[in-house]
């Protein structure tokens, strides 16, 4: 390896080692809906709808969010939508899970603490209270 190659690669390196340590950033603060617009609404839609501008590329489209509660005899399952947000549950017919695991993403956006796991919850907590908000009447 030349000289100026092995320069370079010993400069990157204690440009990664030097570098500051950057918190992740703290979702707590965030709004239901402002959640939604970061995380949901590009496969859900801005109303969701289901008509997200990344739908198309999906072998289904995504469901219609507004019509959680039709779909369950009028209820709103907070406890099923909270589970498939964070992971927990899969929606079988929709064979391989298409979308993210946002509770492992908003843990690993923080950190794998405590606090972190509890603003994690809050977060999703947050988005299952938006998407209740969206049910149509």
């Amino acid at each position: 390896m030349s000289r100026s190659l092995s320069s370079f690669f010993g400069v990157l390196v204690f440009a990664c080692l030097a570098a500051p340590q950057t918190r992740a950033e703290d979702l707590s603060g965030y709004s239901g809906a402002q959640l939604y617009e970061r995380f949901c609404a590009s496969c859900h839609g801005a109303t969701g709808a289901g008509d997200g501008p990344v739908a198309p590329f999906f072998r289904l489209k995504p469901p219609d969010l507004r019509r959680i509660a039709r779909r369950h005899g009028g209820e709103f399952p907070a406890d099923k939508i909270r589970r498939i947000i964070d992971g927990r549950t899969n929606v079988l017919p929709h064979g391989a899970r298409e979308m993210p695991v946002w509770g492992f993403e908003f843990i690993a956006n923080e950190g794998d603490t405590p606090e972190a796991h509890q603003r994690a919850e809050q977060a999703i907590q947050s988005l299952v209270d938006y998407l209740r908000s969206l049910q149509a009447h």
